[in-house]
């Protein structure tokens, strides 16, 4: 049996620094190799919009579960979960050590706590997102209560994604969807040690649209126009900053319009992010001041060196 490699993840809101903590420790240590943990970095191509780390870097540090699939294909939490379990495998023979870095809540916890995915069935949820689209999130969220009451609780009933995603499990697996596991709400001992990045609101804030900016003078709504020449799965439709953008190119707004959609959402997303994670008691938060680098690698770092 293969020995896990050590892990520690830095987690947090979009924005709070992550990465560029997470290349800090890799360049100061031997045989660190950064593992991303999110949704959206998957796909080929979704480069600027989702900070994916550039070509320089990936040079200079070795980073996992980046471009991975086309963006008109779909991918789930499942498929991600067994792509992280064979780069687990390979660092460790190696003889490397991983550090996971990245916001997506779902995917994280799916990872370093194992969760059980259910299946998939395409048939139901085509029906579903039909019935949804028709008659509206609320309406399936109360089939979803009355089926499955425990999930229902857990999900605000305009998340239409999740309702659907429910119901379907429910009616393909003939199982309720809050079966599969001990769920989000569990918190079992874990030997990754997590290291959360955690600003003011406001700085937050500000942060966040001084990124949207810089995305958009990097060229992001010449990224996003070339891939919905070629179409974009569900799931990569839905990326921050994508949806607005399509939208403008759509004629559905203004790009002043999109840009602004853009920062409103990405600081609501931000919000939800930390909420997530600070759900989890043993997430370490670093409340940063000034310089997420200066201040937390020295704490990643000592977690590295001492985690078992």
């Amino acid at each position: 049996m293969t020995t896990l490699p050590k892990r520690v993840a830095i987690v947090g809101a979009t924005a709070s620094g992550k990465s560029a903590v997470g290349m800090a420790v890799a360049s100061k240590l031997i045989g660190v190799e950064v593992i991303s943990i999110d949704s959206m970095q998957v796909y080929r191509g979704m480069s600027i919009g989702t900070a994916k780390p550039t070509p320089d870097e990936q040079q200079q540090i070795r980073h996992h579960l980046i471009d991975l699939v086309e963006p008109i294909d779909e991918f789930t939490v499942a498929e991600f979960q067994t792509a992280y379990q064979r780069v687990l495998a390979d660092v460790a023979e190696r003889n490397c050590r991983a550090l996971l870095v990245g916001g997506t809540g779902l995917y994280h916890r799916a990872v370093i706590d194992d969760f059980t995915m259910p299946g998939e069935w395409p048939t139901v949820r085509q029906r579903l997102e039909a019935e949804i689209t028709a008659r509206g999130a609320q309406h399936l969220h109360a089939r979803l209560t009355a089926i499955d009451p425990t999930a229902a609780r857990k999900m605000e009933p305009s998340n239409a994604r999740r309702i659907v995603r429910a119901l379907e499990v429910c009616e393909g697996s003939g199982r309720p969807f809050s079966s599969f596991g001990p769920g989000v709400d569990s918190y079992p001992d874990s030997p990754v040690a997590q290291i959360g990045l955690r600003w003011d609101r406001t700085i937050q804030a500000a942060r966040i649209e001084i990124r949207v900016h810089a995305m958009m003078s990097a060229g992001l709504l010449a990224e996003v126009e070339a891939l919905a020449t070629h179409g974009l799965s569900r799931t990569a439709a839905q990326a921050l900053g994508y949806k607005e953008l399509i939208a403008h190119l759509n004629g559905q707004r203004t790009l002043a319009e999109a840009i602004e959609e853009i920062i409103v959402r990405t600081r609501q997303f931000a919000v939800r992010q930390e909420r997530w994670f600070r759900r989890d008691p043993r997430v370490r938060w670093i409340d940063i001041e000034f310089d997420p680098v200066a201040e937390v690698v020295p704490v990643v770092i000592d977690a590295i060196e001492n985690t078992s």
